[in-house]
């Protein structure tokens, strides 16, 4: 946390598919909901734009500093790119003030591959085995929760190690923004028994279940379970957990067009969508994007949250609040004591010997 006892928190102001007119506003939110006292924000970008939404949010006006800069990463450029020419942009100066200490976390909609790249070029990776920050996201379950996931498509692939750390990391992330003590985690496999899955996933179930690390490992788990909210954690490749996550809002969408079409269909269903419309507006509320917005980078030396693109001032407003929740709290001390502990080739062999 930064030296004052306020949160700071540095905001790529320029990011995303509405650029100042949503950061801004969602800055703004976010005062008015959880008060001028918790943080206050470092806005980066086009001065002029900048102010000219303050004018309209007079908290964010108070809470706030702009930093100018005219460059800016677009919405479509190639990450290798933005490494070339993206010194001096509203995203490379958000997350240098993170580097510098000035902040305590960035926020950002803008590129999410450019962001990635920054963000390990500037901040650089907290675990020398991982290959690029692990994406994690939180799915909505029945229960009325949420399972953290990830990875969800930063990492295509990922051995025992990187497995165990997405674990440790997950954990740390769920009790900090869900505020759970003790998470449960799962492995995501093709069945829950012992022998089901490749190499790496046993592995790692073996490694998690040593009792090396203070986690609540419960086992593997399945598809269908991450909606069922059977464990609080769910650690996967990114290549298995975008294909899950973009499936799931397939899904969602299709259930969604389903019901509006059935609800519009004849005079008497759109009496009952009528009667029904509050236990509606709320089912709704649970699946809606922006009200779950903000997916941590996690493995980074640092804290850096990316929001949706297209995310309102409400799902602004949400990935802020991730971000200060990380920031006030234990995340980045829990992670380190975690990882400190993995030694696998060390761990594998006490686990055998001990086995013999």
């Amino acid at each position: 946390m930064s030296s004052s006892s306020v949160t700071v928190i540095s905001v790529d102001a320029m990011g995303g598919d509405h650029g100042p007119v949503v950061t801004i506003a969602g800055v703004e939110a976010f005062l008015k909901r959880h008060g001028a006292r918790r943080a206050r924000f470092v806005l980066h970008g086009d001065e002029a734009a900048i102010e000219a939404q303050l004018a309209k949010a007079p908290l964010a006006r108070a809470a706030s500093e702009v930093r100018h800069t005219d460059l800016v990463i677009a919405m479509d450029e190639k990450p290798a790119v933005a490494v070339r020419r993206g010194k001096g942009s509203s995203l490379w100066n958000a997350i240098q003030s993170v580097k510098s200490g000035e902040a305590d976390a960035i926020v950002s909609a803008g590129n999410t591959g450019a962001l990635m790249a920054l963000s390990k070029l500037i901040l650089r990776m907290s675990a020398p085995g991982l290959d690029r920050p692990a994406i994690v996201a939180s799915w909505p379950t029945i229960k009325g929760g949420h399972t953290a996931v990830l990875d969800v498509g930063a990492n295509v692939s990922s051995d025992a190690k990187q497995l165990v750390e997405f674990a440790i990391m997950g954990e740390a992330f769920h009790r900090a923004v869900h505020h759970i003590d003790k998470p449960t985690i799962g492995i995501l496999n093709v069945g829950s028994e012992e022998m089901k899955g490749h190499d790496e996933v046993r592995e790692a179930a073996l490694l998690l279940r040593s009792g090396r690390f203070d986690l609540n490992y419960k086992g593997f788990v399945e598809g269908d379970d991450l909606s069922r909210g059977v464990v609080d954690v769910v650690v996967t490749d990114g290549f298995t957990g975008n294909i899950a996550l973009k499936t799931a809002e397939g899904v969602a969408r299709f259930i969604s067009t389903l019901m509006k079409d059935a609800l519009l269909s004849s005079p008497l269903s759109r009496v009952g969508a009528m009667l029904a419309y509050g236990a509606l507006k709320a089912m709704r509320s649970r699946i809606d994007p922006n009200s779950i917005n903000g997916g941590p980078l996690l493995g980074l030396n640092g804290l850096v949250i990316k929001s949706h693109g297209g995310a309102d001032a409400r799902g602004f407003n949400s990935a802020l609040r991730v971000a200060i929740d990380l920031a006030e709290s234990d995340y980045m001390a829990k992670v380190a004591e975690n990882m400190a502990r993995l030694d696998v080739d060390e761990a594998v062999s006490d686990i055998e010997e001990a086995a013999q």
